[in-house]
């Protein structure tokens, strides 16, 4: 069985836990058309000043966030603190832009935290590595000013040391300030372009970042944006096709992935996919080894609107019954392949071998390589015993019947399908 290599971080829980909660939230919930409204539109510091001016998350109650997620069967969550826009949703020292000099008036990080502390939630903060609001932080080829070039030529003037030390007096105060925290999750490194040299771990200053981070919050996990690999490798967008690797060998892994096609708030966005789809994503995650961080991008008054809630309740409905295939699950052996249409999780404690099946078949699912393997077999969601054919009649197989094996098994499941997004055989190895 695949096994990473330890590092640093104490990954032992997150892999246990596998499903966690992004939240994308920040001043770009008002305008609502994406969270890079200002790289897209091209918007100046003057002219974004107006969302800064009127954020005020009226129904801003993070108890119900928390509430849904852990319904949603999450075990962890992940929240911008701040995002390349540069405001911040905790009461720094260190800059004006927060959200207690806003119309909100408050920190609005620290009652989040403590909700979902409450709803025993691992604690997880996203800081950007970029922001476009700080005066000392350099345009480049993604900069909402990147076609301004008088302030491209400003950037003589600017000082990203000061903007380093910043980053790193911010980070400071993030695992200072709000107790054990598990995961941060910096966003991220930029290429080179035909006329900037982009920003990595020198501009960052990365070796000397991730010290102070693991001298303030030892065992806290840190992803790979920092263009130094430390703890987890996070897959944007795409689900891979097999376990993650680095340099051949498996490494600690997370898709993170949105509901629809933007992570913060966006009013007219229309692709958001089903539960079906996500329940999907989710054992395809944990099938290869993996984790799936899913985001929610709160509206302007505060709020998960009702197509995220809508798509958290379905996933809670079918994590209700279905959690001990993921929780606790990783890959399955290589000994096991799964049936077209099907996903294996496998629980190593347990010993117990799950089979998701995406693709409901008449009558019978055939499995290989596992016959003197299996002493029982019952559906996930109500404990209903699947019958287990060693041998089948002729007529199963037709013309394939000489090719059966002793090491084939046949389930002889329902002819109606669960009424279940994406039906779970549990199976117990002997």
């Amino acid at each position: 069985m695949l096994q990473p290599a330890k590092t640093d971080g104490d990954t032992d829980w997150f892999v246990h836990d596998r499903f966690g909660l992004f939240i994308h939230w920040g001043l770009y919930a008002l305008p609502a058309r994406h969270e890079w409204v200002r790289h897209h539109e091209r918007i100046t510091n003057e002219q974004y000043e107006k969302y800064f001016k009127r954020f005020d998350p009226d129904l801003y109650d993070p108890a119900l966030w928390a509430s849904a997620a852990s319904g949603a069967g999450m075990k962890y969550f992940v929240v911008t603190t701040k995002h390349h826009e540069g405001f911040c949703l905790w009461d720094s020292d260190l800059t004006d832009y927060k959200a207690p000099n806003t119309p909100a008036g408050r920190d609005l990080l620290v009652p989040m935290v403590d909700a979902f502390r409450e709803k025993g939630m691992k604690v997880g903060f996203y800081h950007s590595l970029l922001d476009w609001h700080h005066p000392d932080y350099t345009v480049d080829h993604i900069h909402p000013n990147r076609d301004n070039l008088a302030e491209r030529e400003k950037n003589k003037e600017r000082n990203l040391a000061l903007y380093r030390e910043y980053l790193h007096g911010q980070t400071r105060e993030l695992l200072t300030r709000f107790g054990k925290v598990d995961i941060l999750w910096y966003d991220f490194s930029i290429g080179p372009s035909d006329w900037n040299e982009g920003k990595g771990k020198k501009e960052w200053g990365s070796e000397d970042l991730i010290k102070t981070i693991r001298s303030l919050q030892p065992g806290i996990i840190l992803n790979d944006r920092l263009q130094i690999d430390q703890d987890v490798k996070t897959p944007e967008q795409f689900q891979p096709r097999e376990w993650v690797r680095v340099n051949g060998k498996p490494v600690v892994w997370e898709a993170c992935q949105t509901l629809s096609g933007s992570w913060g708030y966006h009013r007219d966005e229309e692709s958001w996919k089903s539960v079906d789809q996500l329940v999907k994503m989710l054992v395809d995650s944990v099938s290869k080894g993996g984790n799936m961080l899913l985001n929610v991008g709160p509206t302007g008054r505060g709020e998960f609107d009702a197509r995220a809630l809508d798509r958290l309740a379905g996933l809670g409905r079918w994590m209700h019954h279905h959690s001990r295939s993921i929780y606790g699950c990783t890959q399955a052996p290589d000994e096991f392949v799964a049936p077209e249409d099907c996903r294996y999780t496998y629980n190593p404690v347990t010993r117990r071998l799950y089979l998701h099946v995406f693709s409901w078949p008449y009558r019978h699912i055939h499995l290989d390589n596992i016959g003197d393997k299996i002493e029982y077999a019952q559906l996930l969601n109500d404990a209903s015993e699947i019958k287990i054919l060693r041998s089948v009649p002729e007529a199963a197989y037709g013309s394939m019947v000489e090719e059966r094996s002793a090491a084939t098994i046949t389930l002889e499941i329902p002819v109606k399908k669960p009424d279940v997004t994406a039906p779970v055989i549990e199976l117990f190895l002997k």
